[in-house]
């Protein structure tokens, strides 16, 4: 098993980037925050690898934490859900906003993520539910949102918001609010502002 990789960035595409070590070139499939964070990087990185085997390839995932590739394996443990389904929930969703949205029952938080249709969503929150609430100590950086604010931002996701800019908005003018509708209120007003 190659747990990580270390060395030089030489080269990025569509969905990967090639790792030089030692004069050998690793393609590594990242997600496209870690493509982003990776280009252009004139020094050695350090990636976290998961190496999966299938009958015609050996397949190298990356990321650039181990809380990625610790919930990038919980989500390979759902049925159905192969690696590159669980890269591209990745590429869209921040961690914490995934551990949430599973553990507060959200599909429709889950479902906006291009590729997870409602069955997808449904075995996610069956299947890891528990599982995350088990695994929340190991993601250093989760800090639980109020359920006040979970709802909140839910509110402003279905109402069409990107999931960001509602987090954002919600976190802005969350010491002041203290229910749900007062909440929305005062984001809507926020988004109003840009």
């Amino acid at each position: 098993m190659i747990s990580h990789i270390q060395g030089e960035v030489m080269h990025c595409g569509d969905g990967f980037v090639v790792i030089d070590v030692g004069g050998i070139g690793y393609q590594v499939n990242v997600t496209k925050p870690a493509l982003s964070e990776l280009a252009g990087k004139k020094e050695k990185v350090k990636i976290h690898t998961y190496l999966h085997v299938r009958e015609d390839a050996l397949i190298l995932y990356g990321f650039t934490s181990l809380s990625e590739l610790t919930m990038f394996k919980l989500l390979i443990s759902v049925t159905r859900v192969g690696p590159q389904i669980a890269l591209n929930i990745l590429s869209h969703i921040r961690i914490e906003e995934l551990a949430a949205a599973i553990i507060h029952e959200d599909e429709k938080s889950l479902t906006r993520i291009s590729g997870v249709g409602a069955k997808n969503a449904k075995r996610l929150i069956m299947e890891l539910k528990d599982k995350m609430k088990k695994k929340m100590g190991e993601y250093k950086d989760y800090t639980p949102a109020s359920s006040v604010n979970y709802d909140a931002v839910s509110a402003l996701v279905s109402l069409g918001f990107a999931h960001s800019e509602a987090q954002e908005a919600v976190n802005a003018v969350s010491g002041k609010e203290h229910t749900v509708e007062a909440l929305i209120k005062a984001a809507l007003l926020k988004l109003k502002e840009r």
